[in-house]
């Protein structure tokens, strides 16, 4: 299953661009970021059946174990590609948060788009080592 980080807004040459460079680098999965300008862009059609996941402060709050279990199920019912889509300063529209598989919070704080970035490619590698059985993860 591809991962598919859609953020608005260019990272450039950041801290928080390292620390996503880095994550990128370590996951096994095929990955793609995209990056749209803070208003329009578009995204090409998904590889289907496709997940939509939004970064959303009202969103669900899940451990690492329980987003590594989600992508595991996803990926063994045949997804072929789950979309994570960092919106805009505004955040995402009404339609948008309605027609998204999962909406998800990094906890009730709003984050700054770029460490949210920094902190998604975190949890994706996380969640596939712990699908993995890698050691990275340390439970408990």
């Amino acid at each position: 299953m591809q991962l598919h980080v859609i953020a608005r807004g260019k990272i450039g040459r950041s801290p928080e661009a390292e620390l996503v460079s880095r994550y990128e680098k370590r996951i096994n999965w095929p990955i793609r970021l995209t990056e749209l300008p803070e208003t329009g862009g578009k995204v090409g059609d998904p590889q289907t059946p496709c997940r939509t996941v939004l970064l959303d402060e009202r969103g669900k709050q899940l451990s690492s174990e329980e987003f590594a279990a989600l992508l595991g199920k996803w990926r063994d019912e045949g997804v072929r590609e789950t979309r994570f889509v960092i919106g805009a300063a505004d955040g995402h529209s009404a339609d948008e948060r309605r027609d998204a598989d999962l909406l998800f919070a990094f906890g009730k704080a709003t984050w700054p788009h770029m460490m949210a970035r920094a902190m998604l490619l975190e949890q994706l590698y996380r969640a596939t080592a712990i699908l993995a059985g890698h050691p990275y993860h340390r439970a408990g």
